[in-house]
């Protein structure tokens, strides 16, 4: 069931007004530090006391429609309500945040499509550092969390792949995904004036004791435990994981692909060059590696990827691995995030992911290079990569890509993480002087 916004009143344009001031407190917000323009694009009525008002925010190069769920209570808000909760008052009723509230859950639960579950809204949990969106721990009727709503707060048309992955792979038998079990859609008007359909959230299940994989990592970093065996297991997950999406999604052309992954490599380091000049050091040797990758007769095949894994996109959870976020960069561009590519940049960004589970664990100099070279043929070997010329220099130039952007990343953002990917451009290119050196 698709439901349909319909045009705001004036009770909606009086809270939308009161969010110029709450919504740049708010973690997932676009347009922070900036003076935006709000303006309500349609609402969607889920209850009497609940609306999801659809808000465009304009600000320089941010121009999004918002999902807000707010709840209007009559009078004061109840007693104990989390002042952060309070959007402001509109007439005689208080305005609250309603994502993690039972009236707007129950409501969204009633118009989801999928089997759906048994969960109790009144003990509802917000998800507490959520940055893009916002998530929601919903327990069973013995108070065991059964599920995990995400509440998507940047909308846009079409496929959401957080949402449509998990399903399919589901759908083909592949387990290593939290299953979605309710997700709702909605249509509106965009500030275009085009029909839009697009989803509002999902509700998957809840995989208990799960361990983010990052945290993980660097835990047994910091322990000096090798992290071979569990590498070694995501790395048959993650071979899993790109089987089960050529069964779901098929395989595109090679042709022209090494020439496709060459050029972009080269824009990556003009990119990168530009942004932190004394990249231009390494522009020889990556020039170097592109030229081979162009050389090449034939790449595989391209596939639907994740397109963004690292060690944060997975759960460790009573022995075994689960893949989650297949959304990819939420502002960009829908087409961008579902293209088919190498399914070896996936491995790629996991291999990048030890050199930084190994810096924040605290191992430095050798300590860090050992642990994190045995993680890698961990990963390696359960993923099946071929020890041949073609696969090591495929996943050489992608390494390379990813690196590259870390390097512009930690240069722009934290300055003392610098180290890091310096440390990944050497493994990868042999010693190398920035055009700062002496």
């Amino acid at each position: 069931m698709t439901l349909e916004a319909v045009t705001p009143d004036g009770l909606d344009h009086e809270v939308v007004a009161l969010l110029g001031t709450w919504l740049p407190q708010r973690r997932w917000y676009p347009a922070k530090g900036t003076d935006a323009e709000l303006t309500p694009v349609g609402t969607l009525h889920l209850a009497d006391d609940v609306r999801v008002l659809l808000v465009r925010a304009r600000a320089g190069d941010v121009d999004v429609v918002l999902q807000v769920p707010v709840a209007l209570v009559v009078g004061a808000p109840p007693e104990g309500t989390d002042p952060g909760l309070v959007v402001g008052t509109a007439g005689d009723r208080t305005v609250l945040d309603a994502a993690g509230d039972a009236r707007f859950l129950a409501a969204w639960l009633a118009a989801a499509d999928g089997p759906g579950a048994s969960v109790d809204v009144t003990a509802a949990r917000v998800v507490t550092g959520e940055q893009s969106n916002t998530s929601v721990i919903l327990p069973g009727p013995d108070g065991v969390p059964t599920g995990i709503l995400k509440v998507l707060r940047t909308l846009a048309g079409g496929e959401n792949p957080d949402i449509d992955v998990p399903r399919r792979l589901v759908e083909v038998g592949w387990d290593g995904v939290p299953a979605p079990l309710a997700w709702t859609q909605a249509g509106w008007t965009s500030p275009q004036g085009d029909a839009e359909v697009g989803y509002l959230g999902v509700l998957s299940a809840f995989v208990p004791g799960a361990q983010d994989g990052f945290e993980l990592a660097c835990e047994w970093a910091g322990a000096g435990r090798a992290f071979r065996e569990p590498a070694t297991e995501l790395g048959v997950t993650v071979a899993g994981m790109h089987d089960a999406l050529v069964r779901s999604f098929g395989v595109g052309s090679s042709m022209d692909g090494a020439a496709a992954l060459a050029s972009a490599l080269r824009d990556r380091l003009a990119w990168a060059t530009t942004a932190v000049p004394p990249l231009a050091g390494v522009a020889d040797a990556v020039r170097a590696v592109a030229d081979d990758v162009a050389r090449l007769a034939t790449t595989p095949p391209r596939q639907r990827v994740h397109g963004d894994l690292h060690l944060g996109q997975v759960l460790r959870s009573e022995g075994r691995w689960f893949v989650i976020d297949f959304e990819g960069e939420p502002l960009a561009p829908l087409a961008a995030r579902v293209r088919p590519d190498l399914a070896l940049r996936d491995v790629a960004g996991l291999l990048r992911s030890f050199d930084y589970a190994a810096a924040v664990g605290g191992l430095t100099g050798d300590a860090a290079a050992a642990w994190t070279a045995d993680a890698r043929a961990g990963l390696l070997a359960g993923y099946g990569v071929v020890d041949d010329p073609t696969s090591s220099l495929l996943l050489r130039a992608l390494e390379l890509d990813k690196t590259l952007y870390e390097a512009v990343y930690e240069a722009r953002n934290r300055p003392a993480w610098t180290a890091i990917p310096q440390a990944g451009l050497e493994r990868l290119l042999g010693p190398v002087r920035t055009s700062g050196d002496a």
